[in-house]
């Protein structure tokens, strides 16, 4: 009974979640269809004005915490971090959604909107100026491949337990 108790308390606090707390949805954040901002993010030509542009949307959500790492998944609450979770794949989705297709298919094997968001501004955000810019077409084509990779290869645990695993459980076939 007191289980039963606790997650009542717990979907209740979703329930009651204040429009400034980064769990709150409104109704109209979760409707698909409409991208959060009009631009897509081509590579370096447009990442100052595409991050400033989902700096912005995502401020007026207040899910910024979602891509700066301060909105952190609740270890305590199963139901808060369940939230978290939709919470995230929202936020992964509107940034997914501002791609063009082929920095699309580079990211749609994260999970994080956090990781996405570092990733781009690894890969895309360049000081210089430059239009042209080869090497981060290459990282980013090699990333995507690496991601890619992972997501298909499954490899076992590691039964040694050393920090330098060089045992055969840690080898993928």
């Amino acid at each position: 009974m007191g289980d039963s108790g606790d997650a009542t308390t717990s979907v209740t606090l979703i329930n009651k979640l204040d429009f400034g707390d980064p769990l709150y949805f409104h109704p109209s954040d979760t409707t698909s269809g409409t991208p959060i901002i009009s631009i897509k993010l081509k590579g370096t030509e447009n990442y100052n004005i595409w991050s400033r542009s989902m700096l912005l949307a995502l401020g007026t959500k207040n899910k910024i915490g979602f891509i700066n790492g301060t909105c952190v998944k609740s270890t305590t609450d199963e139901v808060l971090a369940a939230q978290w979770e939709r919470c995230n794949t929202v936020v992964l989705s509107w940034i997914l959604g501002t791609l063009t297709e082929e920095l699309y298919s580079g990211q749609i094997f994260n999970s994080l909107a956090l990781n996405v968001w570092n990733d781009l501004k690894e890969t895309y955000d360049k000081k210089d100026g430059s239009n042209d810019s080869p090497l981060s077409e290459y990282y980013h084509n090699l990333n995507s491949l690496w991601k890619q990779y992972d997501s298909m290869v499954f490899s076992p645990p590691c039964t040694c337990g050393a920090d330098a695993c060089t045992c055969a459980a840690s080898v993928s076939v």
